[in-house]
């Protein structure tokens, strides 16, 4: 088992139930948030590897709490995969606007969701592997 952390933000209680199964099931550690308005404080005291974010809630969109989760240096460099049931060519530029480079379009499948959580990881170690190479070629 890989325990990688995973938010879950979504006010959907099934889908937040789903997508808990289905983490658990891959290995993950999934940390369901149903309420948009205490995300923050949640993600700040669990620390998660990934953020999944539904875009569409009634009490705070997944845009703009992924604006807040930005700004904040706790959160900041948490990758988000957003998800919606919908999705349209003009919301491009908001999801790179808010810094999301990964969407999933529900329903999805459950090995969709697993190549999208592991394709953000690898990115991410990538990066980290390219800096440490950098900052080792500097000290030289």
């Amino acid at each position: 088992m890989n325990n990688r952390k995973i938010a879950i933000i979504d006010e959907d209680k099934k889908t937040l139930e789903a997508l808990e199964e289905i983490l658990t099931m891959g290995g993950y550690a999934p940390i369901p948030v149903i309420n948009p308005l205490l995300a923050v404080n949640t993600l700040i005291d669990n620390k998660p590897d990934i953020i999944l974010m539904e875009l569409r809630m009634p009490r705070k969109s997944g845009f703009e709490l992924t604006h807040t989760i930005n700004g904040i240096f706790e959160t900041k460099k948490v990758p988000i995969i957003a998800m919606s049931e919908s999705y349209k060519d003009e919301f491009r530029w908001l999801l790179d606007f808010c810094g999301i480079k990964r969407w999933i379009k529900k329903p999805f499948q459950p090995l969709d969701l697993i190549w999208a959580i592991e394709s953000e990881l690898d990115e991410g170690h990538q990066w980290d592997r390219e800096s440490r190479l950098a900052g080792m070629e500097m000290m030289a």
